[in-house]
């Protein structure tokens, strides 16, 4: 049987290997740190996930959607939990770095390996390079320094941090990732009187009984959507994790929980308060709610969004580094990037290449039309995800993926029908 072919094939672990896989010693062989525990993947989860988008998206879903934003967010988390439920199976499967293009190279083959690892690292990279440029232009607001410099500098020191090593890298995330949710629970915790408001609560989340909410609940919830964009770089940890076919999924799981329940309730008493103009009318909105459910000044929140930029940026660096490591180690990619610096035991390598791609973006493109088309990129990821799950417990019986097989099936097609309402947005 020759190499292509066998690598094509679904990974099959004896009971000594699995073990190997999932509590070797760090380094091995080269290899990766394991050192994340289930709390340091969890904070690595919702760091990446309740990132600078949520402090800026509140507001136009609330202008999308109108009294129906809570619902609006409950559809959008409930086709991520499709995927979800996909990728926490999958990582069973295959708790390897590089998820999505694993995934997709062992159930659908090397194309579409290539098309999904690499379409994650074009998500990263330019999401990074959007989240550069807007933190360049908040400091350029409050001192006078030329926009690349600070560019540079937030770029290169953030991938220092990277390469310093995934444990200092997950801590510094897990700092922010408290001050970043912290400060959507004081918001909540203000706005907590306008929960006695039932009936107001009861129309947030009931359509239009003659179906014509739908529409705007649909369109908001395509943007609610990507609020909830980054539990899957969870996967990409796998090979930094301990034991990481029982924590991966766990993590998985209690990131977009914690995701749910935090913009659920914020998003409702983002539709009960009185001047609601003031928060879908804001470039701030998430400070302008806090103002108008504390009366402090919302200047602080501001603040700290810029700081969930920082969180971004680095999250997003260590997540595509990743992704091109374990794309060498799947032979989809060169070995170059497969190389792991000794002392460190990071993708030194990799986190050069993603690093020296976000400063050429953010430097010397226009961003906007490509940040756009970010969004049916990263749907076109999950729907290769949920398609190989399918496959894989199609095709493979013995993987004990057969009772998710239509869960992939529906997140496939989920994820499609998301993509198209968007295409259709950008034709019409």
């Amino acid at each position: 049987m020759s190499g292509s072919k066998r690598r094509a094939m679904p990974e099959r672990l004896t009971s000594s290997a699995r073990a190997g896989v999932e509590s070797g010693p760090p380094g091995e062989n080269g290899g990766l740190e394991r050192s994340l525990t289930l709390p340091w993947l969890v904070f690595y989860g919702v760091g990446v996930t309740v990132g600078a988008g949520i402090f800026a998206l509140v507001g136009e879903i609330v202008s999308l959607s109108g009294d129906n934003a809570p619902l609006a967010f409950l559809v959008a988390g409930l086709v991520a939990g499709v995927t979800a439920v996909c990728y926490m199976q999958l990582v069973r499967a295959f708790p390897r770095a590089g998820g999505e293009a694993v995934y997709a190279n062992r159930g659908l083959g090397m194309v579409a390996g290539r098309i999904a690892g690499l379409g994650v690292v074009v998500t990263g990279t330019i999401s990074s390079a959007v989240i550069a440029i807007a933190f360049a232009g908040y400091v350029r607001s409050l001192v006078d320094v030329p926009e690349s410099i600070v560019i540079v500098a937030v770029i290169v020191g953030l991938a220092a941090i990277a390469m310093a090593g995934v444990r200092e890298s997950v801590v510094f995330a897990a700092v922010i990732t408290v001050i970043e949710v912290g400060t959507l629970l004081v918001v909540i915790y203000f706005g907590l009187p306008l929960l006695d408001d039932g009936g107001g609560i009861v129309d947030a989340v009931t359509p239009g009984v003659d179906g014509a909410g739908l529409s705007p609940i649909f369109a908001g919830a395509v943007v609610a959507f990507f609020a909830f964009v980054g539990f899957e770089d969870i996967a990409n940890m796998a090979e930094e994790t301990v034991e990481p076919r029982r924590t991966a999924p766990r993590a998985i799981l209690w990131t977009l929980s914690i995701t749910m329940v935090v913009y659920t309730l914020l998003s409702v008493i983002a539709v009960l308060v009185v001047d609601r103009a003031a928060i879908t009318e804001s470039d701030a909105p998430v400070a302008a709610l806090f103002e108008a459910v504390s009366g402090h000044d919302g200047r602080i929140v501001s603040v700290i969004a810029v700081v969930a930029m920082i969180n971004g940026i680095l999250v997003q660096i260590v997540m595509a580094s990743r992704m091109l490591y374990g794309m060498a180690k799947e032979r989809l990619l060169p070995p170059f990037f497969a190389v792991v610096q000794p002392s460190r035991q990071t993708p030194v390598r990799a986190t050069l290449a993603v690093t020296g791609a976000i400063v050429v973006l953010a430097l010397f493109f226009p961003l906007v039309e490509l940040a756009r088309a970010t969004s049916v990129v990263i749907l076109s990821v999950f729907t290769l995800v949920d398609f190989s799950l399918f496959a894989l417990a199609t095709k493979s019986p013995e993987m004990e993926l057969g009772r998710w097989r239509w869960v992939g099936l529906v997140g496939g097609l989920l994820a499609i029908a998301l993509a198209g309402w968007e295409v259709s947005n950008w034709v019409t």
